[in-house]
């Protein structure tokens, strides 16, 4: 009988422009990356989606976001006790101190600026795999007792 592994649980990708959108998929593809990648263009469809499904393995945020911005999406995505625990790392190109702050306030696990150099953002999508995917034990989506 064959035993077909588990499926690696999908990292979300909440990200309005398609370039960019693409871009992190190339990066990734070339990393090695092996779970799927899921992405929402709008806040509203990414939470109207997460709430009925199986919480991803982790969420990439962008803040500039239409309708429901990113702001408003990672507040959500903390108060709510299905996706609570879910690490949400903030992928924006704001550097503004206060979108810093309130997005950590906000229960962000981390909160990285898009480089505008090519080499600079895979080096750092490099690094987040290694720490995220590798260094750290994320939780599972069931809750333990």
């Amino acid at each position: 009988m064959l035993v077909s592994p588990a499926l690696p649980r999908p990292i979300v990708i909440i990200e309005d422009s398609d370039e960019d959108f693409e871009m992190l998929c190339r990066i990734f593809a070339k990393i090695g990356l092996e779970h799927p990648l899921i992405r929402y263009s709008t806040g509203d469809e990414a939470l109207e989606s997460l709430k009925q499904k199986r919480a991803p393995l982790l969420i990439l945020l962008d803040l500039n976001l239409p309708a429901t911005d990113g702001r408003e999406v990672l507040n959500e995505i903390k108060t709510d006790p299905a996706l609570r625990c879910t690490p949400v790392i903030v992928l924006t190109t704001s550097s503004n101190p206060k979108d810093v702050h309130q997005s950590y306030a906000a229960g962000a696990n981390a909160y990285m600026i898009k480089p505008v150099n090519l080499e600079k953002l895979s080096a750092d999508l490099k690094a987040f795999c290694q720490y995220w995917l590798n260094a750290v034990t994320l939780p599972e989506t069931e809750e333990i007792e």
